[in-house]
Formats: structure tokens, C-alpha cells, sequence
């Protein structure tokens, strides 16, 4: 009897000990999940057509101060978020095409679980990659009051290239890269310049250069009229960024999905 309860109590005290540990890592914000290869995982079977419901399961149940702790970096935050983002474009919009009939609606619907929480591919674009910024304001204007989980998850330092790099679905979007957060800068960097290459036409003889419109829609991020002359001068668009005249073109939203590029 004596050595049955002896045996009993210390299966009591190993269970209280493997507790004690757990809940240690979990205060420690201890995660075995790598956020961006989870991110990066996501698009890979996206492109290769394979199932994705473990990986939004994960995303679902996760929480925010996970989230937050896995997101250490600037590159990270923006690596995840636009992974993301292109990740559901595609998941979405194939099963339910008929959803890009009403884009307004579409990108304001609250139809993406993560952490938790039910957010929209608009806050993922203007709160958390674009850092909380009115969706039209055109760059210039701050959100007043975001939430919690968009004050938390957010990135620190936003960076004009992200234009070209979300794909919202729609013909005349960038195509989707897989975005790694080691390589951020110079993915980017090229997505910018391939984009800007194709969307852009420069008359010699007139000095006006035809461009997306996206410049025009998220001016101030760009810096302004004169800061889309220096980006496109910095990636051999126009000679000069003197006397050049801006036209944007009108964007082409027919829905097209599987527009996937390697960087």
C-alpha cells in the first residue's frame, strides 16, 4: 500500500513539474513555429496546389502575443504580412470568384482568421503593412485609434515597395512572389524594378511618362510627384527626373489569380 501511494504521488509530482515547464515557455514566448516559413509554406502549396487548411488552422489559433514575439523585425513583419495577404487573395478568390464582383466589399470583408481575431485584406494592407494608414488618405493621413491586434502586429518602418508586391488579385497587380525575410530588401528591390519595367512607357519626344496608377492612389507614400520621378529614374524609367510630365494609366482589374513570379 505504502509503495503504491509512494508511486502515486510522484506521477503527482512529475505532472506538476512538466506543467510548471509549460507554462514557463508559454510566459517565456517559447513558439516551435517559424511565422514566415509557415508564411512561405502557404504560398508554396498554394502554387502547387495542394491542401492549406493545416496552415490556416494554425494561423487561427495562434494568438497575437505569439505573433508578436515571432515578428521580431521590421523584415519579418513585412515578409509575413505580404505572404499572407497574397496567400488568401488566392485561397479566396479561387474558391469563390464571384466575391471580386464587389471589390469594395471584398477587401473591407472581415473574412480572414488570425490569432484569434476575423481581420480584412484592408487591414492587412493600411494597418499592418502600411502602418495604420487611412486606406484614402493617400498616404498622408494616420488612422486615429487601430486596435490592439493592429498596434501589436503592425510594421515599425513601412517602405514604398510593398506596391509592388501585393497582388490584389486583378490583372494589372504585381504578380506573387514568396517573399523570405532574410532576402526582403533585394526581392523587393527587383519586384519593384520588373514591375515598373512593364507597367511604365516614357515618350522621348514628349518627355511624358505613362505609369500605374497605384503612384497616384498611395501618392504620399512615394513621397509625392517628385519622389515617383526619383524612384523612377533610380530604376532606368526616365533619363531625368527635369521637365518629365506623369500620366497614369488606367488599371485593369479583370480577376486573375495564379500569377506567380520567382525573386
Amino acid at each position: 500500500m505504502k509503495l503504491r501511494l509512494y508511486f502515486l504521488a510522484a506521477l503527482l509530482a512529475l505532472s506538476c513539474t512538466a506543467k510548471t515547464n509549460l507554462q514557463a515557455q508559454t510566459e517565456a514566448g517559447d513558439n516551435s513555429v517559424d511565422f514566415n516559413e509557415l508564411s512561405e509554406s502557404f504560398l508554396h502549396k498554394i502554387k502547387a496546389k495542394e491542401d492549406t487548411q493545416e496552415i490556416q488552422n494554425i494561423l487561427a489559433n495562434t494568438t497575437i502575443k505569439e505573433l508578436d514575439a515571432a515578428l521580431d523585425t521590421n523584415d519579418k513583419r513585412l515578409a509575413f504580412w505580404l505572404n499572407i495577404y497574397n496567400a488568401y487573395i488566392q485561397v479566396i478568390l479561387q474558391n469563390n470568384p464571384e466575391l471580386y464582383d464587389d471589390r469594395g466589399s471584398f477587401f473591407k470583408l472581415e473574412q480572414i482568421k488570425i490569432a484569434g481575431e476575423m481581420v480584412s485584406f484592408a487591414k492587412i494592407e493600411h494597418g499592418l503593412i502600411r502602418k495604420s494608414q487611412w486606406e484614402y488618405g493617400l498616404g498622408y493621413i494616420r488612422k486615429w485609434f487601430p486596435n490592439k491586434f493592429e498596434r501589436k502586429l503592425r510594421v515599425d518602418k513601412p517602405v514604398y515597395n510593398i506596391h509592388f508586391a501585393l497582388n490584389c488579385g486583378a490583372k494589372d497587380c504585381p504578380p506573387v512572389a514568396i517573399y523570405e525575410w532574410e532576402r526582403l530588401p533585394e526581392q523587393l528591390e527587383i519586384g519593384t524594378k520588373k514591375h515598373l519595367e512593364k507597367t511604365s512607357e516614357f515618350n522621348t519626344e514628349t518627355n511624358v511618362v505613362k505609369v500605374t496608377s497605384l503612384f497616384n492612389w498611395f501618392r504620399g507614400d512615394f513621397g509625392g510627384k517628385n519622389g515617383v520621378k526619383k524612384i523612377l529614374k533610380e530604376n532606368d524609367i526616365i533619363p531625368s527626373t527635369k521637365d518629365v510630365d506623369i500620366e497614369y494609366t488606367n488599371y485593369d482589374w479583370t480577376l486573375y489569380l495564379d500569377n506567380f513570379i520567382e525573386l
